[in-house]
């Protein structure tokens, strides 16, 4: 059977590995174009200083680079290898820092990477040139390594050429043809190169290119230092050890260091950001061979020097004797970007990747193209997972720049960027601000995480003995022990949570439940006024979302999902005849989460409809009014506690939050933020898509089992449940010995003194008094079992806890 014919627009280390990737599965009609010679093509892989550390706090990314490094250093070339194991050494000059390796080391545990933490003496030790006195500790990693991009560049590209694939250097692409929303063929100045399929992998480039589409790549070109010293007496006396030296990152100064015979490479992201405009520079550069070397700025460079001459007095009387600022591209998250194009089918990227992730992207990209989905997950890299905001230019500038001065900062997991807040908020936002909102941010959306105005209440609750254990300064940072009151009070009386940032979609028209039907894994076809949790499977049975239906009319459905990647996969699954209309309903409209005991006493004087048990159920909807408010209510509940979210249009926001605001008064009512929200949905054994399982767990393995209707007629996903083994590893609700145990997420977790799996998500439960958390974990590990979970360093006991922890009888919700 003949393949598709394939084009691939750019020729660097992404667009190789990728040639060798599809090869390597049978597809040969491969063509591959550059602009530039072969191989040193004259992009970012020319120049790249290759520099390879796999540990990542992305389990994706790192998965990326651990098969980068595995497939490198299995390449032959005539020159030499193109891949060095020398191993990589990160060291800390700041008790920040140190704790921070600590953190890494916890994330190299759980993904499989071989490390350990060092002392300043042994870090010395391995890396001479160091001053021992300026650092406390260091972080080792054996596996990682050099990557020589060019030769590994060649070595695939000779492979996947032995199979069947071409090469074409000196290839402007001038255009992409396309015809009735499919993409036919790539226009060069030689004409039109005939394809079924286009993967743009033209780096720095790529967005320029993808712009002709209608595709807006959120990535920005930037400028990053890189220079030589003189010769060192320290690498020329013994050429053979220096040879093996780790690479070094200094990230407290944001340095990095690799030898090149008896010099010392040294790259630097402390300077400014420098974003290159991509119109001036295709114009300047046309003529020359590196278009991605831009010359050496000396004055941005001057205090690397002197900081590097800090950390490694060997530099001695050297100099920077040659540096370029060399081009790589730059994303709003720090993500590559991969996919296809929604609406021009066959035209796919991969893009803003670096040589350190660039075959394991390669491979990701091989499989999705070739078998339909990879097998890593790749949400975190996914073309549409940008909010419409992060597509515009000034966005794409500010966050991009951002992200490379973040390059080497300790990033805590809740610290959000500063520019550009307050993008979208809900019509509570300034109710909010009153009470002394204090804002995570996610999509774009302003999202309360507690309260200030409550802290009287969690002083009430310390003097009555409820307990407030302390936290380390690191997950002390972006938390406040008020959380734990909100989540009490939620437990105890009742509270008010902006639930308006949830994505949701209606879904509406005579093949609209038809449609959900295949996508989704529960049955749908079910009365108006039900409301239904269901599962979106990829066609190897991976989790892509989990969303609640409502269906509030014969052919209208109101969907909540998880962001912008659900809009694209239903929008792709679409029939053809018109006969469903999606809608992305989400900023017209505006919800709040009432719940707590007291709920029903709250908002039943509201509503002329009887709010009973009895008469609306649990899992139901209801279209009503609330005083003269229109309102949708659902019984649902994600934080285990009776109560609705209601939904109105926007325009009726502020009447709504005053309303239910001032009949809560005489119940006691709070607003309660997200940490308070998240501690309650763990306590209940409530999943969150993208943290505790994505699209490389089936539901079986995730406890979503009660999900899946296998009896329904088909839909995506059910012939790979029906043929899956079962789950090698579980999602498990553990629960914390110590109630001063605190963890934040992707912590390794020991199951009998060997590494057994890793932390999803955790919180501070205030029903019992002790942290619990979620845990991939070996299948054969049971309720009941202990378990060490490691933080910064320490290990803490807990055990495995049937679910839900609290309530198990879910009574607290059906009352």
């Amino acid at each position: 059977m003949a393949h598709p014919k394939v084009v691939i627009i750019g020729a660097g280390i992404v667009g190789a590995s990728l040639a060798d990737e599809m090869t390597a599965r049978g597809w040969a009609d491969i063509t591959v174009l550059d602009r530039g010679p072969l191989f040193t093509t004259g992009g970012s892989t020319s120049h790249a200083p290759g520099l390879v550390f796999q540990t990542n706090p992305s389990k994706t990314m790192t998965e990326f680079a651990r098969y980068t490094t595995e497939k490198f250093g299995a390449l032959s070339h005539p020159a030499g290898p193109a891949f060095d194991a020398v191993g990589g050494l990160e060291v800390a000059t700041t008790p920040q820092r140190w704790r921070d390796l600590h953190r890494k080391f916890g994330w190299a545990q759980s993904w499989g990477i071989e490390g350990r933490l060092l002392d300043a003496s042994e870090c010395a030790a391995m890396y001479p040139l160091l001053d021992a006195s300026q650092v406390i500790g260091g972080f080792h990693t054996p596996a990682d390594g050099l990557a020589n991009a060019v030769r590994a560049v060649e070595a695939q590209a000779r492979a996947a050429i032995g199979r069947g694939a071409r090469f074409l250097p000196d290839q402007e692409v001038l255009g992409i043809a396309e015809s009735g929303g499919r993409v036919t063929g790539v226009q060069t100045a030689e004409g039109v190169i005939a394809a079924d399929i286009v993967v743009c992998a033209a780096g720095f480039w790529g967005a320029e290119l993808a712009k002709q589409t209608g595709l807006v790549l959120p990535l920005v070109p930037m400028a990053h230092q890189y220079a030589k010293s003189g010769p060192l007496a320290a690498l020329a006396d013994s050429p053979r050890d220096a040879a093996r030296l780790p690479i070094l990152r200094h990230q407290d100064q944001d340095l990095y260091y690799r030898v090149h015979g008896d010099r010392l490479g040294i790259g630097y992201y402390g300077h400014q950001p420098m974003p290159v405009d991509m119109s001036t520079l295709s114009a300047a550069t046309a003529g020359e061979a590196m278009p991605s070397m831009l010359p050496f700025t000396d004055t941005d460079f001057a205090p690397a020097w002197r900081e590097s001459m800090e950390l490694l007095p060997a530099l001695g009387d050297s100099k920077p004797e040659e540096g370029f600022n060399g081009i790589f591209s730059f994303t709003p998250d720090g993500f590559s970007i991969m996919g296809e194009h929604r609406d021009l089918a066959g035209f796919w990227v991969a893009e803003a990747v670096w040589v350190t992730h660039s075959a394991g992207v390669a491979k990701a990209t091989a499989e999705w193209i070739i078998d339909g989905a990879p097998s890593t997950d790749v949400h975190e890299c996914d073309l549409y997972r940008f909010e419409d905001v992060a597509r515009s230019g000034e966005f794409i500038m500010q966050t991009s720049s951002q992200a490379f001065v973040e390059v080497y900062d300790i990033i805590h997991p809740h610290q959000y960027r500063t520019a550009l807040r307050g993008l979208r908020t809900s019509p509570f936002y300034a109710r909010q601000q009153e009470m002394g909102a204090f804002f995570f941010e996610g999509g774009g959306w302003e999202r309360p995480a507690w309260y200030e105005a409550n802290a009287e209440l969690a002083q009430r609750l310390r003097d009555e003995g409820v307990p407030f254990p302390d936290r380390d300064e690191w997950s002390g940072n972006f938390w406040s022990p008020i959380s734990i009151a909100e989540a009490r009070w939620t437990r105890e009386r009742v509270a008010m949570f902006d639930m308006t940032p949830l994505t949701r979609y209606e879904v509406s028209g005579p093949g609209a439940l038809e449609l959900l039907q295949r996508l989704t894994t529960n049955n749908l076809d079910k009365t108006v006024g039900s409301v239904t949790y269901a599962l979106v499977l990829d066609e190897t049975g991976g989790i892509r979302s989990d969303v609640t239906v409502a269906r509030l009319e014969p052919q209208r459905f109101q969907v909540g999902v998880n962001g912008p990647m659900d809009f694209d996969w239903f929008t792709r699954h679409l029939p053809g005849d018109g006969s469903v209309t999606l809608r992305d309903i989400t900023g017209g409209t505006c919800c709040i989460g009432v719940w707590g005991p007291n709920a029903r006493d709250l908002v039943q004087p509201l509503c002329s409809d009887d709010l009973s048990h009895q008469s609306f159920k649990y899992f139901r909807a209801r279209q009503t009014h609330l005083g003269a408010i229109p309102v949708t209510m659902m019984r649902v509940s994600y934080v285990g506690e009776l109560g609705w979210e209601i939904y109105a249009t926007a325009e009726y926001g502020n009447a709504l939050w005053d309303l239910l605001w001032a009949a809560g008064r005489a119940h006691e009512v709070i607003a309660a933020g997200r940490i308070a929200f998240n501690s309650l949905r763990i306590e209940k054994g409530y999943r969150s898509w993208g943290t505790d399982m994505t699209a490389e767990h089936q539901p079986a393995a995730a406890g979503l089992d009660f999900a899946v209707r296998l009896a329904k007629p088909d839909f995506i996903g059910k012939t790979a449940l029906e043929q899956a083994d079962p789950p090698a590893k579980i999602l498990r609700s553990i629960v914390f010995e110590s109630p001063t145990a605190v963890v934040l997420g992707k912590e390794p977790v020991y199951v009998y003194g060997l590494l057994g799996g890793y932390v999803t998500s955790a919180g501070y439960s205030a029903t019992i008094g002790r942290s619990i958390a979620y845990a991939w974990l070996p299948a054969s590990v049971v309720v009941g079992d202990a378990v060490e979970v490691e933080y910064l360093g320490r290990r803490y006991i807990a055990t495995v806890h049937a679910e839900p922890v609290v309530d198990p009888e879910m009574s607290r919700i059906r009352r």
